[in-house]
This record gives structure tokens, sequence and C-alpha cells, in this order.
């Protein structure tokens, strides 16, 4: 490893992954939305913009939905619309 180049851990924990990846009580930043059309749209209305801190709060018994705290309000997704949204873990 030289200097110039990040510790593995760290590099492989900035790689944007599905908001449908993670777990109560993590946090992330948004890095982008790959939905299309009008679901895309919602979800940029809905504050899912780039930079966007959010906290996983909790899952439904099924895993299906979420429940997310994202710019000071908790919203509810299903699995099929977390996935279009890449975040950053923090």
């Amino acid at each position: 490893m030289t200097q110039n180049q990040p510790a593995p851990a760290l590099a492989a924990s900035l790689e944007p992954c599905p908001l449908s990846d993670l777990r109560p009580g993590q946090e992330a930043s948004v890095a982008k939305v790959v939905a299309k059309g009008a679901i895309r749209q919602r979800l940029l209305e809905m504050g899912f913009i780039k930079g966007a801190r959010l906290k996983v709060e909790k899952l439904a018994p099924l895993g299906d939905p979420m429940e997310l705290v994202i710019k000071g309000y908790h919203l509810s997704l299903r699995r099929e619309e977390s996935a279009c949204i890449l975040v950053v873990p923090a």
C-alpha cells in the first residue's frame, strides 16, 4: 500500500450501496437516485438529493417497509423504492 492510497477498509466503506442494504441504526449520505420517471421525481421531492444525511430507524417485521429519518422527518419506503437510492454509509 502506498502513501496516496486509502486503507482498504476505508475505501470499501466509501463505495455507494443501495439504501435497502442498510440496517436499523445505520446512517448514510445520499450519493445518487437511480430511479426513473415519476418515482425519481417523487424521491427527489421527498429530500433524497445528493449529500442528504439519513438514518434508518427501523424495519418492519418482514423487512418491508423501512422507516427513515431524513431532513428531520420520518418516512417509510418500500424495499423496491429504497433499492433505487444509492448511499454512502457513515
